[in-house]
């Protein structure tokens, strides 16, 4: 094998694949067993640093970045001036069993553009997934990026072999699509999708009766949208979310702020990338819906289109309904202590299990995990609770107070993605065993 030639397609493109954050934690359970390769158990697969310090690492690259579209937003589409490459399946299973041997990653996402179609291009990323599970036992996590107009026998195959199967919705409303990608129809994303919730279920139902059915997208489906290239307010951003989970009961929604990559007259008024900060609230959102039980339009709506950048949408919600406060801590229900901010669902688990034996004080909420700092505008407890002052006093006065109390990590510019590759600036020590690149590549292969 040439090195030089498969250390160039994959710093070509590895760095076309980081605009694709579609990457979370695996949520799948294959085990080690039988003498296969490697596991999904554990860890789990992740494209991030854990707040210990663990780097969870995938081999996250394209199969190609040669593509027949032209959307606007797209590194990748087929007028951009940039240098293009292709992978076969050899080099891909190759890569991904040598970086798997040597413990360089716990698995593989892959993804790509669209070269000749839809079911030219599904085929190769299916024979990927194929060869790595049949011809080399590989049992790690495989997200496979589904390829929107790709047939339905296709998605059901590639179901087969990947842990996760996502299919990107690209942009949040079918006019903003129309708009950057005229070429692309919202249908050709949503038929997938359907495809892929069907499989899921019905592979669940089937497994109830026989244990040795086989397993489709055991660790479900993802989507990703990109926000900001079309002027969407939050409320629209979160309206297409919420559908997605409903109608086809998604893992995950990802939101991709625009990066700038080129000039495009599609693009008017667009001249700087959506923050971090911006990004930060939506998932935050996405998380209430989801696992605290909020309802979407508690938290925006037709009159309140827009997310606070300065305070987490809990809270904001908490000082638009403080009509609702205070709560006490030794009587509420789970679902209201669950939407007072600085609690979440481990502190409420602990709250409403130690409650039943004496009656809690700030002292055991802080033991709790509860984040006093800013729960106590908001409870009553066994005693006397001096901050409430300030509560009641009006929301505008808290807003102030929560304020002062507020430091996050994020801020409202954008920062480049990191790049693998030794020309990226480097904001974080690497791992010790991929400080050279290149060596790990000829080590590996």
């Amino acid at each position: 094998m040439n090195y030089d030639r498969i250390t160039q397609k994959l710093s070509i493109l590895a760095d076309a694949a980081k605009y694709d954050v579609s990457c979370a934690s695996s949520g799948s359970k294959r085990d080690n067993k039988e003498k296969k390769l490697g596991n999904t158990t554990g860890m789990g697969i992740c494209h991030s640093y854990t707040e210990d310090g663990r780097c969870v690492s995938l081999l996250k690259i394209l199969l190609t970045n040669y593509c027949i579209f032209d959307c606007a937003y797209c590194v990748s589409r087929r007028s951009n001036d940039i240098q293009r490459a292709a992978f076969t399946v050899e080099e891909v299973v190759d890569l991904t069993i040598n970086f798997y041997r040597r413990n360089y990653i716990e698995g593989l996402f892959l993804s790509s553009g669209i070269f000749k179609n839809a079911d030219y291009t599904m085929e190769r990323l299916i024979r990927i997934a194929k060869t790595l599970r049949e011809d080399h036992r590989f049992n790690g996590y495989i997200h496979l990026k589904t390829i929107p107009g790709a047939s339905e026998e296709l998605i059901r195959e590639a179901g087969l072999y990947a842990d996760r199967l996502s299919v990107n919705i690209e942009i949040p409303t079918e006019e903003g699509l129309k708009k950057l990608a005229p070429e692309k129809k919202r249908v050709d994303m949503t038929t997938p999708m359907r495809h892929i919730s069907t499989g899921i279920v019905a592979s669940k139902e089937e497994r109830k009766t026989l244990k040795s059915a086989p397993v489709f997208s055991p660790a479900g489906l993802s989507s990703q949208m990109v926000i900001g290239a079309t002027g969407e307010s939050d409320w629209d951003i979160m309206q297409t979310a919420d559908a997605l989970y409903k109608h086809f009961h998604l893992k995950r929604v990802h939101y991709s702020g625009y990066v700038p990559i080129s000039n495009d007259s599609r693009l008017p008024g667009i001249g700087a990338p959506v923050p971090m900060l911006r990004e930060h609230r939506l998932y935050q959102t996405d998380w209430l819906i989801r696992v605290y039980g909020f309802d979407m339009k508690e938290i925006l709506n037709a009159g309140n289109k827009h997310l606070d950048l300065d305070l987490d949408p809990k809270a904001g919600w908490a000082l638009r309904n403080l009509h609702l406060f205070p709560v006490d801590v030794n009587k509420a229900d789970r679902e209201m202590l669950l939407r007072v901010p600085g609690m979440g669902h481990k502190s409420v688990d602990k709250i409403v299990e130690a409650r039943r034996f004496r009656p809690l004080t700030f002292d055991h909420l802080k033991q709790m995990g509860v984040i006093l700092s800013r729960a106590r505008y908001f409870l009553t407890c066994h005693e006397k609770n001096a901050a409430l002052r300030q509560t009641q006093s009006g929301s505008a006065q808290l807003r102030k107070i929560l304020l002062q109390q507020t430091h996050s990590k994020y801020q409202a510019v954008w920062t480049p993605q990191l790049s693998l590759f030794q020309d990226a600036p480097v904001v974080a020590a690497p791992p010790a065993n991929a400080a050279d690149l290149q060596t790990l590549f000829a080590t590996a292969l």
